[in-house]
């Protein structure tokens, strides 16, 4: 399977956080993890929830950054951790799951989880969040990971690709209700990211190949891709843009 390899890195740019909090759920692990690191590189104090105790020690460990335990399933986990992470200027929602059933075989429980996670979640951290930024009388933005299946259906994801065309609906009405208190909303869409999930989802050149010749640019994502495009939307190099759906895919939907 041709550019799949690690060693292919987008190049690196560099945003300044300095004394800003953000706030990255499901930065444990691939695409939150990468986003932690960078943003931490770029300056900021970052809190991270995770629901993987051992993910997060391994974290702290490396970074020092504080870190939070939470099944972000439960409206109740959300909601604690979220406040547990005290005044926030900037949230990336980028935890989520994923459950590949067909649509005939996706069941209730696959559903209302997928749902739980991907979408309640990320409403119920991003509300606690706006909320405390408008008490303090402050702007700030959230960045809402979401996905090219928001908007390209795939065999068995029927779940998946609900949650997250209901993300970026999400998203665009938190733009229209928080702009006027100085929160912007936007949503970064990736195609395949090759984490290490990624890699093996994604490692057999029989599924691959078809997804990658839709790519102009003929490679996946990296985890980096869509780092840099999470600090870009919460950055202040991003100041007018708000409700927006960025795809990170390579030109993916152009083709």
């Amino acid at each position: 399977m041709p550019n799949t390899s690690t060693a292919v890195r987008a190049p690196e740019v560099h945003f300044d956080f300095s004394g800003r909090r953000v706030l990255v759920t499901g930065g444990g692990k691939g695409i939150g993890l990468e986003i932690t690191r960078f943003l931490i590189g770029c300056g900021a104090d970052v809190v991270v929830i995770s629901r993987s105790a051992a993910d997060l020690e391994q974290l702290t460990a490396e970074t020092g950054c504080q870190t939070i335990t939470a099944d972000l399933s439960s409206a109740q986990e959300a909601e604690r951790a979220a406040r547990s992470a005290g005044d926030i200027d900037l949230l990336v929602n980028n935890a989520g799951v994923a459950v590949l059933q067909s649509f005939l075989e996706t069941t209730p429980d696959a559903f209302d989880r997928t749902m739980a996670v991907n979408v309640r979640a990320a409403m119920i951290v991003a509300q606690v969040v706006a909320r405390g930024l408008i008490r303090r009388g402050v702007p700030g933005a959230i960045v809402n990971v979401s996905s090219q299946s928001s908007v390209v259906g795939l065999p068995d994801h029927a779940a998946y690709c609900a949650s997250k065309g209901a993300l970026d609906q999400l998203t665009r009405v938190m733009a229209i209700e928080l702009g006027s208190h100085g929160i912007r909303t936007n949503s970064v869409n990736p195609t395949v990211v090759l984490t290490p999930m990624g890699m093996r989802a994604w490692s057999v050149p029989a599924k691959s190949g078809p997804m990658l010749a839709r790519v102009p640019l003929g490679r996946f994502a990296q985890p980096l891709d869509v780092a840099q495009a999470v600090a870009y939307l919460l950055s202040d190099g991003a100041a007018m843009i708000n409700g927006a759906t960025l795809f990170v895919d390579g030109g993916f939907l152009a083709s």
